[in-house]
């Protein structure tokens, strides 16, 4: 997404009007999602303190930075090409001293996917080169995606999920030993396939996603079953003590329900991975969800906190509902709130009863090209800014429409909505480099239609 530049120096119309800036609360909550749009997420937390993440972006890997988690859609990336196609569920990990991104990708064939591994040795996986270390495999060198490695004891292991054979019947874990973090050393062997109803109620049946949590003695190993596509997708848990041997497929005891299943008007919860709050006194679970009943693939990435059980277990408990606020990851900072609703108006836009809305109204009706709500913000200090707004698009027939984003009377650019249905929030974010002072933020009608329930001002800490 752009990012826009602005001063407070700004005298235009708006802004000689108002000499006061436009009501604001200060909170510390938010509504789950993070990401409007997106699948497969994994985020690791380094010792720097800062968050990488990744996702699944089409044909290359593309990594974020964020200081914190609510951050990450509009946080620092950085691209890197892979020279193949349908690339899935990249991660990336620390080992040994340097930086891994494990990755799946094909040549245009899904029956050709196969997983590659590339290294980077710099301080920061922002810079520095990203060496392609080849493709990673066991002797097999069957169909493979969903590659994770970890580490027990000082023994490296991988974990993905396979075919048995050349044929897509079902999709099984596998693991195996490393000998370094881009090389496989032992055979394969199958610790879980689908099995009970839940992982076998659609065709081909699916093991996948599989993602490596130790706390204590305890081996937790996340996975998703189920169709991809269908709301019925969850997420499984299969346990193994530190102290077992991790080849043998009888250490590895699989629950016979899944741990997180959709609830509260969440659909499909999967593919997840666990991290800590800023300040570490918090657990948090990053998963992708369907972005309305039915969507399928169609998705977006939600975080939400959770706790652990005694035996060394997470509790992931239930989805948070969809219009249910919740509290920042602890050491986050505060978010300054705008109702949408409070806008000054302008060519027939207005503000309406909202059955979803955080204080029961909306900004709407920017329909025509004069229409526009607008708002006049204070910026405490020099430095970078994400303005996070809840927003709506039911617009017929398009996947994503726009409002138009001008700030201190400069051009606008497009601020993007998914498509998810009217009253049926969403996030769109903006990066703004502002000065201290007072500024203008004017949405204006794009391609499409959409509406606003509030916006957010967030500083960035740690951004370059």
């Amino acid at each position: 997404m752009a990012v826009l530049i602005l001063s407070s120096s700004y005298t235009g119309m708006a802004s000689a009007d108002k000499a006061h800036t436009s009501k604001s609360n200060s909170t510390k909550k938010f509504y789950s999602v993070i990401m409007q749009d997106g699948a497969d997420p994994w985020m690791y937390k380094h010792s720097d303190g800062f968050y990488y993440f990744t996702k699944t972006t089409g044909n290359n890997v593309t990594i974020w930075k964020s200081s914190t988690i609510t951050g990450i859609d509009d946080a620092e990336k950085r691209e890197i090409a892979t020279g193949g196609q349908n690339v899935w569920a990249p991660e990336i990990h620390y080992l040994q001293g340097a930086w891994y991104i494990y990755y799946a990708k094909d040549d245009g064939d899904n029956a050709n996917h196969r997983m590659y591994v590339m290294e980077n040795t710099s301080a920061d996986p922002m810079q520095g080169t990203w060496t392609d270390k080849g493709q990673i495999t066991d002797t097999t060198n069957r169909w493979g995606i969903d590659g994770t490695a970890f580490e027990v004891k000082g023994q490296l292991y991988y974990i993905w999920s396979g075919w048995e054979g050349s044929e897509n019947v079902s999709q099984r874990l596998y693991i195996a030993r490393m000998s370094n973090p881009w090389t496989i050393s032992s055979e394969r062997v199958e610790i879980a396939h689908p099995e009970y109803a839940w992982e076998t109620n659609h065709q081909p049946n699916v093991n996948e996603g599989p993602q490596v949590y130790v706390k204590g003695r305890t081996i937790n190993l996340l996975y998703s079953a189920s169709g991809s596509w269908t709301n019925d997708y969850s997420l499984g848990l299969i346990t193994a003590d530190t102290r077992s041997d991790l080849l043998k497929p009888a250490s590895w005891n699989k629950r016979d329900k899944p741990v997180f299943a959709s609830a509260n008007g969440v659909y499909g919860p999967g593919h997840a991975s666990l991290t800590t709050s800023p300040d570490g006194r918090e657990d948090w679970i990053i998963y992708h969800a369907a972005k309305f009943d039915g969507s399928g693939w169609n998705r977006e990435i939600r975080a939400q906190e959770f706790d652990w059980n005694r035996d060394g277990t997470p509790d992931l408990d239930e989805p948070t509902a969809a219009n249910e606020q919740v509290s920042l990851p602890s050491g986050e900072p505060k978010h300054t709130r705008y109702e949408a609703e409070n806008a000054v108006f302008g060519g027939g836009a207005y503000a309406s009863s909202s059955e979803n809305g955080s204080r029961g109204s909306k900004a709407g009706h920017i329909d025509q090209p004069d229409s526009y709500a607008e708002y006049t913000i204070k910026i405490p200090a020099d430095g970078s800014y994400i303005l996070s707004a809840r927003t709506a698009n039911g617009t017929t027939g398009m996947d994503w429409s726009t409002l138009m984003l001008s700030v201190d009377g400069a051009a606008p650019t497009p601020f993007y909505i998914t498509n998810k249905g009217w009253e049926n929030w969403g996030l769109s974010t903006q990066l703004l480099e502002l000065d201290r002072g007072q500024h203008t933020i004017r949405f204006s009608k794009g391609d499409g239609y959409g509406e606003i329930d509030f916006f957010d001002i967030a500083p960035v800490s740690g951004r370059k």
